[in-house]
């Protein structure tokens, strides 16, 4: 139970629950105590009755007082559960909230060499299995649990060869509960459905910003996106309130009226017992047997198995959070990880460095994955403002690995990184990323509308500055077309969308973001070449007045760069304008007969560089 106790820690901020619920339950059983008093008192009153040692009219109104002190005890002790249930079901969605937000927020902070390692669904069945188990063992530790139906058919049979009529009123409980129990669900069941609703969509915007983390990273948005995903978490909250005090209000009507019911036994017992048709102890044994009617069963294996379940959720859940955050990450978001209750997050805008010269410089960098297993080997260049950067290589030959460094999603392992004058060990991630754009292969574009996905880089961006990126992206035109305009909604990853149009919201995404360096990975390699057109327009437009660094995939996307940069497993080859290198016999210049050759043989070749003709079409 260690992992169990740790969890109420992590959450201290709702010792006042923990103290509400242990005060209500050590009520509830200190009053339950009270029962055998009264009924010893009953039982010594009649017995002196049976006797003769008193007169039984003289004590018949005490016996019914007493009848009725049981019932007062009865309905206190409903009350009294009731409350603890309400604490308990708003602990349970609170603690819920606690630990799934300090979850993302870790997740948030981990490094991308984490992520490499995990699968996707993983990652989110975790959020399920780790802390819906836990929440819901101490939720239903906290109330009750239910009655078995062979002890209720046990207990009907044997009142029954004892005297009908008591099986008579304790067979009008059922359908008595059952009717009110129906008029609670029909109410329960669309807050219930309201909660599965505001959960469905944290838990689908969690899974779609961890499959794309790297975009949440790039566009700082990791503040905006836990303070999303905990404010879902707390409209449960908050149905919960009136979903709880409905279902306990109704729970405790259902209650008295079972109460109600208990007071026509008690009295039939005493009075026939009073008239001598029962024994003492056959009173005594049909009063427990009735209470154990009315009182939950414990199921002692459904507990052991739901505690088995949560001790091995809490396992899984610690493992994550003991996980080590990357250096950089946002410190608002390290504190949320370990916080015992849900932040309030400071959602301001991180401004990107001023542009200074060099905006992007590389010093011997070096870099591997893997220990040993070196992949950037001595990279070095440098590109001041304007200035326009190709990349050129052989697949897996570290072209994408500098995009990565460059967003700080990865730390060098020697050497120095340098952005707008700054070196990367003193700038934080948010920082950083805030001052680098990026246009990846594959747009990852979020499951909202048009406006939400261009203003991903900027929450508050006006409607002038939406549209105008949009136009300048070459992207206005066809947004405009749809009945909804910009508020049209595209679906997760954009699937209402085109490839041509999706990526064309990805670059007016970036041009909204105004960085001062802008990386292209591959931005328009999956495209047809209509698509890349009008693609590359919106390109165009966003790499004026900024520094760019381009992966390509048809050296006509390059043409117009100021350097090209040849790699060659993790090295730099060659450094030069593509005319200086266009006849030097080195990768450049190889890429250009390939591309002119019509030879299957050098087609294969090519593809080993990533690249593709400017007729192919890529889709075909």
């Amino acid at each position: 139970m260690n992992s169990l106790s740790r969890v109420l820690r992590s959450a201290s901020a709702l010792w006042p629950y923990y103290v509400a619920i242990v005060i209500l339950a050590s009520l509830s059983a200190g009053l339950a105590l009270v029962n055998p008093f009264i009924l010893r008192e009953a039982t010594d009153t009649i017995v002196a009755a049976v006797s003769g040692e008193t007169a039984a009219a003289s004590v018949t109104q005490t016996i019914i007082w007493l009848a009725v002190a049981l019932f007062a005890a009865e309905v206190l002790s409903t009350i009294l559960n009731n409350l603890g249930g309400y604490y308990g079901d708003v602990m349970a969605a609170r603690m819920r909230q606690i630990l799934s937000t300090r979850y993302f927020a870790k997740l948030l902070t981990l490094p991308q060499r984490y992520f490499d390692k995990q699968i996707t669904g993983t990652v989110i069945a975790r959020l399920d299995r780790s802390i819906a188990s836990v929440t819901q063992f101490i939720q239903s530790f906290s109330n009750s649990f239910l009655p078995t139906l062979l002890q209720v058919v046990a207990v009907l049979v044997i009142t029954t060869i004892y005297y009908w009529p008591l099986t008579l009123l304790l067979a009008a409980l059922f359908p008595l509960y059952m009717w009110l129990t129906a008029l609670t669900s029909k109410r329960w069941q669309v807050w219930e459905k309201e909660k599965n609703e505001q959960i469905d969509l944290a838990n689908g915007r969690f899974s779609e910003v961890i499959g794309q983390v790297k975009v949440t990273k790039s566009f700082v948005a990791e503040v905006r996106e836990l303070d999303e995903f905990g404010t879902r978490y707390g409209k449960t909250v908050e149905i919960t309130r009136p979903q709880s005090r409905w279902w306990h209000g109704m729970d405790t009507v259902r209650g008295i009226a079972m109460n109600v019911i208990f007071l026509g036994i008690y009295i039939l017992l005493f009075l026939r017992t009073l008239n001598g048709h029962f024994t003492l102890g056959d009173m005594v044994m049909l009063i427990q047997l009735v209470n154990m009617a009315r009182q939950p069963v414990f199921m002692m294996s459904w507990i052991v198995d739901a505690a088995q379940r949560a001790i091995a959720g809490s396992r899984d859940y610690f493992k994550v959070m003991e996980e080590t955050e990357e250096p950089t990450a946002n410190a608002e978001i390290v504190a949320a990880t370990q916080a015992s209750g849900v932040p309030a997050l400071n959602d301001d805008p991180i401004a990107p460095l001023p542009t200074r010269d060099p905006v992007v410089e590389f010093d011997n960098v070096c870099f591997s994955y893997t220990e040993g297993e070196q992949v950037l080997s001595n990279i070095s260049f440098r590109a001041n403002h304007g200035e326009r950067i190709a990349l050129v290589g052989e697949s897996g030959g570290g072209k994408s690995t500098l995009v990565n460094v460059l967003l700080g999603l990865y730390p060098i392992s020697d050497g120095s990184v340098i952005v707008c004058d700054q070196d990367v060990e003193d700038l934080s991630a948010a920082q950083l990323r805030a001052s680098v754009g990026v246009v990846f292969q594959e747009p990852n574009l979020f499951s909202g509308t048009i406006r939400e996905n261009i203003a991903y880089s900027k929450p508050h961006a006006t409607e002038e500055e939406i549209m105008d990126v949009a136009r300048r992206a070459n992207a206005h035109e066809f947004i405009s077309a749809f009945p909804d305009g910009y508020d049209t909604v595209i679906g997760e990853r954009g699937l209402r969308l085109s490839g041509g149009q999706k990526q064309r919201v990805a670059v007016a995404r970036a041009m909204l973001k105004d960085a001062p360096l802008l990386l292209l990975d591959e931005a328009t390699s999956a495209l047809d070449n209509k698509s890349e057109r009008a693609v590359q327009a919106g390109l165009n437009e966003l790499m004026k007045d900024r520094t760019t660094i381009i992966i390509a995939h048809r050296l006509s996307t390059i043409a117009d760069v100021d350097t090209i940069i040849t790699l060659d497993a993790g090295r730099v080859d060659e450094i030069g304008s593509p005319n200086e290198l266009a006849g030097s016999g080195g990768i450049y210049s190889e890429l250009l007969a390939l591309t002119a050759s019509s030879s299957e043989a050098d087609r294969e070749r090519l593809k080993q560089f990533g690249f593709i003709s400017d007729e192919e079409d890529p889709q075909d």
